[in-house]
């Protein structure tokens, strides 16, 4: 039985992404859709990197913060984007084994860094708030540096474990993934295997992510939120305030569509419900990150004209 289950595996070599199975002309249009949101992940999110790099008034931690983020939005959208793109003009929808599983491989990594890199961006509007004096000593840039590095550590981490356990599946000869990327939820479906201990590491290991930088963020906002109730002026506590609304957008966006994914008993029941989900935290997220942390922020605002000045009008 095990060399005949070993046989069948083998033979999985690639997988068909069956995507959105909708009529050949609603296909076009959900090309179009995906694609121009891809291009403003794209513009968007460059446009931040570079806008954070070119002036020095934004070499801070926050700003450094924030174009890490960017930088990860760029990243996983991307191991996203152009397969999926590319699966709606194509009649086929392949991929093979091995890029499935770097895809899967790169966003649980991606992801995940961001999880731990949010609550970081949290830690640093605590210490600027609550303890403005040591600030620069608590977020040095070596400090700021280790923070980040930490952050990806901890998505390999989590990334080597979901894929490792994940690709140790057989799946026989079964392999359509009812999904437009390789999702774990849809690997899982199709494998022809006790999935049970998987299921559980998947729970566990999500939940312990979402759960720990969750608190670390609520926690800092408490301090935050009880530090801002003791300024005298409503323009004080409304000036600090403006600085944390652009991240609890941000925050607020990407924990609950990936919460509703990933880290709730049952959230694999519904394929249709985790595709529609998928879209908002894959791309829709990436896409709006930069139009939050602009629009809502005045020193990028700034910081955008200086450029657009001495580039193009003050010639």
């Amino acid at each position: 039985m095990k060399s005949e289950l070993n046989r069948n595996f083998s033979e999985v070599t690639e997988f068909i992404l069956l995507g959105f199975r909708t009529i050949p002309e609603l296909q076009v249009l959900l090309f179009l859709v995906f694609l121009l949101i891809y291009i403003l992940i794209l513009v968007g999110n460059i446009s931040m990197i570079i806008v954070i790099k070119k002036d020095s008034r934004l070499h801070t931690p926050m700003y450094f913060f924030l174009r890490n983020l960017s930088y990860l939005d760029l990243c996983y959208s991307t191991v996203i984007a152009p397969k999926a793109l590319a699966n709606f003009m194509s009649k086929e929808k392949k991929i093979s084994y091995n890029s499935c599983a770097a895809q899967f491989f790169f966003f649980a990594l991606f992801v995940t860094t961001e999880c731990f890199l949010l609550a970081v961006m949290a830690f640093d509007r605590f210490s600027a708030i609550c303890s403005p004096l040591l600030y620069p000593i608590h977020m040095s840039q070596k400090i700021c540096i280790r923070l980040v590095t930490g952050s990806y550590v901890c998505g390999v981490i989590n990334s080597m474990v979901q894929t490792g356990f994940t690709f140790s599946l057989h799946f026989c000869e079964e392999n359509q993934l009812d999904h437009f990327f390789c999702d774990v939820s849809a690997l899982i479906e199709i494998s022809c295997v006790d999935t049970f201990m998987n299921e559980i590491v998947l729970f566990v290991l999500s939940a312990f992510i979402v759960i720990s930088t969750t608190v670390a963020i609520l926690i800092s906002y408490a301090y935050i939120l009880s530090t801002v109730l003791k300024i005298p002026s409503t323009q004080g506590r409304n000036k600090t305030f403006s600085t944390c609304g652009s991240h609890i957008a941000a925050v607020s966006l990407f924990y609950g569509t990936v919460f509703f994914t990933y880290a709730q008993p049952g959230a694999m029941s519904s394929p249709q419900q985790s595709k529609i989900v998928a879209v908002f935290y894959t791309l829709v997220i990436p896409m709006l990150n930069p139009l939050i942390y602009s629009l809502r922020n005045r020193d990028v605002k700034d910081a955008v004209k200086r450029i657009l000045c001495k580039k193009v009008f003050c010639h």
